[in-house]
Formats: C-alpha cells, structure tokens, sequence
C-alpha cells in the first residue's frame, strides 16, 4: 500500500471524471474556504502567535484579510474569468471563431513555507480551486499550530474527492516529488526551489517558484529621515522581519546614515517602546535554528541599534548593523529576521550598480523626493516588484501580481493572476466544414496569384474579435 499513491490516483480520478468543470461546483468550493476563514479566525489567529507569535492585527492585515479578499473577488470574478476569451483574426480566419479557453492542469501540488502559513498556503489554494483544479496541499511542518488547523479543519470544508492535505518533513515532501503532478506550486528559499525544478523536470511538469532574495531599500539624501525610518521599521520588522519581501538591507551615503540611525532608533521605541521584548506587537524567530543562524549574523558590522536576543525566548531585537561589508554573510543570504544591515554609496548610480551586480531581488525599493531619482531607479534595475517611499503595501492590491524574476522566482500569482496560472491557456480555431471553395488557394499547385493572395490575407490583420 501506497498511501500517496492512493491518494493521487483518488484525485486524478475526481478529476477525470470531470467534477471541478462546473462554475457551480467551483464556487462551492471557494465559498466553503470562505467559511472555514470565517468560522476559525480566532483558531487561526491562536495558532500564528503559537507559532511566530503574531499579534492579532499582524494576522488579520497579513494573512486572514488578505485570504478573505481573494475569496471573494474569486467568487465574484469566477464567471468572468472562466469565459473563452476572443482574439483578433486575419483575413485568412474571418469566417473562424478563434478563441483562448482556460482550462485546469488537472492535478496540482500547492507547497508552502512557515512564516505566512496561512496567507501563503490559502492565495495560491484559491486559484488552483477556481480554475477547477484538485489540489494536494503540503503546507510546512515548521509551523506546527497552523499546519494541524490547516490539516485537521479546512478538509472538513472542501470536497475530499477533489482536496487533500499531506504532512510531513523534507522527506516525505521529497517522496511527494517523486510523483507525477500537472502542476507544482512552491513557496520557499532558492535553494530548496531547485530541488523542486529538477524534480518537476522529470515530468516535464510546469512549476511557479516563489523565492525570496536580498531586497534593496535605496534611500536619497533630499529623504525626510524620519519618515523614511518609520516606513522602513515598519516593514522590516513586521512579522520579526520574516518576510519574503521586506527591505534586506538599505543603500544610503554616509550622510544619510548619520540622519537615518536616530530616526530608527526613535521608530522603533515608539512602534515597541524601551523594551521590544515586552511589546505584544513584535514577534518572534520561528524555531531554534532559525535563531542561530540570526544571532550568527549579529556579528557582522557594528551593531548601531539593538542587538540583544535571548534563545530561549527565540527573541532577537529590532537591530540595524552598520559598517557593514559586502562580503559579510549579511549580506551574502536573505536575513530573514529582525536585523537591517546599512551599506553605504557615495550616489545613487553606485547604488544602482551595487543592485546590478547582485542577483535579481523579489522586491526593490527607493525613496525619495524626486521623481527622476525613482524613475531612474525603475528604468535600471529589474526586480519582481518594485515601489518608492513605502513598503510592500503593492501586495493588498490583486490587481497587482506577486512574483521573482531569475533567483527570486518565476511565474506569478494574486487575483487573476492566480487563476490564469493555474489554467491552460488552449488555443481554439474553430472553422466551419463547408466553404471549400474558400480555400482552394491554399494548396498546390501554388500559382503566382494564389501565392500573392494568400500572403496578403495572411499579412491583413483584422481588429475585429467576432
């Protein structure tokens, strides 16, 4: 007996069958993760300050709203998105329909980290559903609270022909891998993203990685420095700084350093008071080994803000690093934690330089009050997402897509662009039986006229989409 194996052959079967095809059933399967947000929202909330110790606001803003919001422009949208969507003709297909249809892969493997476990397993879970997909759902072992609701609750509200959850470590996470899927989802660092490609080569099974990356913060002399400080504490040290794609590390002269470290200092006494340790609004290191690699990088630089931790709290304080150097292992891997290393650039083409010698980021950000320094930023720099003067508030926006480029992923997701990556986007032609006449001149022997017809029918395009 084959307990995986079983699995996924009771799903490809649901599949097959065609169950998930109707809108109808669709949508009664978005409505029932609706109702398991709702119903569990403080079960939810108990098990992401069990595991990361997340304030009630951290989980509402970052997870449960987030989710909720997703659910329900699916539950909106779903018809919309489900349509054959027209394209234009040629001269040549005036007479076809041509169309884009969005069909569901089939089978699809949903892999998710710790340190959103409910936002980051439940986003991409709600465009698998809504393009009609069945779905094996592996969240995180690290995340033990959220992993046993996300288990033992959520299957009670969806379809068990066409939904199940697997538990496990690397290894059976590894087992997993060794079957055949239609798609794989993978949320987590590069280094285990390449395991999950090769694996999925095998198959030649498609995959969307989202990875995370160093995320530069770029801030100008002409910057407010305590509107810069707050902006940035706060997004650095949301979540312990356990984000994807928080600011990793800030790019700025000397002289605005010298502004900026006061300016954080007073951020974070007024965001956490004289002791972060005892503020029910900063949250913790996930695990033990989490903590020792962070309390390994406190050692680089200088500590210029914070710095004290306590193991057996797993708790690291708001810290910024400064004379920092770029060989140091700060500045080597994504920190992950609540620590802001400061490197500093005499302008900002040094800065735009420093960002292009290093791998492409998930996020980048810049501030300032010129528009020229942020455009010039924009135009070169390549990154997977991109905003000035605030943080990633670009992801409470679905009309906005999540997603790396290069060493911080491929393939995106949010709002539609859930759904359409997990659909086949199929391209229709469908021509009528009859009208040969029509098309005799398509084939040999290929006269002078017929040659010059065609290549100018195929040359006209048409903008109509009937």
């Amino acid at each position: 007996m084959d307990p995986i194996r079983d699995t996924l052959q009771r799903l490809r079967e649901t599949f097959r069958a065609g169950r998930m095809q109707p809108a109808e059933f669709r949508a009664a399967q978005l409505e029932g993760l609706g109702r398991f947000l709702r119903d569990h929202k403080q079960l939810l909330q108990e098990a992401l300050a069990q595991d990361l110790h997340k304030s009630a606001f951290e989980a509402d803003v970052s997870e449960l709203i987030m989710c909720q919001n997703e659910v329900d422009l699916a539950l909106k949208s779903l018809h919309p998105w489900m349509k054959d969507e027209p394209v234009a003709k040629s001269l040549l297909t005036q007479l076809d329909s041509a169309f884009i249809r969005r069909e569901p892969f089939g089978l699809v493997l949903i892999i998710t980290p710790w340190n959103y476990p409910v936002n980051l397993t439940l986003l991409p879970l709600v465009g698998a559903l809504a393009a009609g997909n069945c779905v094996v759902l592996k969240p995180s072992e690290i995340s033990k609270g959220t992993e046993k609701v996300l288990a033992e609750v959520l299957p009670q509200y969806l379809d068990q022909s066409c939904f199940a959850v697997m538990l496990g470590g690397p290894k059976e996470t590894g087992q997993l891998l060794e079957h055949k899927f239609d798609y794989i989802f993978f949320t987590g660092s590069p280094r285990v993203g390449r395991i999950v490609m090769a694996a999925a080569a095998k198959h030649l099974t498609p995959v969307t990685l989202e990875l995370g990356g160093k995320n530069p913060c770029y801030v100008d002399d002409n910057c407010d420095p305590q509107t810069v400080a707050n902006r940035v504490a706060f997004f650095r040290y949301f979540n312990a700084g356990q984000t994807c794609v928080a600011p990793d590390y800030v790019l700025c002269s000397p002289k605005m350093q010298e502004r900026l470290l006061p300016a954080l200092q007073s951020a974070i006494t007024r965001f956490y008071g004289e002791d972060p340790r005892s503020s029910p609004d900063l949250g913790r290191i996930i695990n033990e080994k989490h903590f020792q690699r962070l309390q390994g990088l406190l050692g680089c630089g200088r500590v210029a803000i914070g710095g004290q931790s306590d193991e057996s709290d797993r708790y690291i304080a708001p810290t910024v690093l400064v004379d920092v150097q770029e060989t140091e292992p700060v500045m080597q891997e994504e920190i992950f934690g609540p620590i802001l290393p400061i490197v500093n650039v005499r302008s900002l083409d040094e800065a735009i330089d420093f960002i292009k010698r290093r791998e492409k980021p998930l996020a980048l950000y810049a501030f300032s009050n010129s528009n020229q320094v942020v455009n010039k930023m924009l135009d070169r720099t390549s990154s997977g997402s991109f905003t000035s003067n605030d943080g990633f508030v670009n992801l409470t926006l679905p009309s906005l897509p999540l997603g790396g480029v290069g060493n911080s992923g491929m393939g995106r997701y949010h709002g539609k662009y859930s759904f359409d990556t997990f659909s086949h986007h199929r391209a229709c032609l469908l021509s009528p039986s009859g009208l040969e006449k029509l098309n005799e001149i398509r084939y040999p022997p290929y006269t002078d006229r017929n040659q010059q017809l065609i290549r100018w029918a195929l040359g006209s395009q048409s903008c109509t989409l009937l």
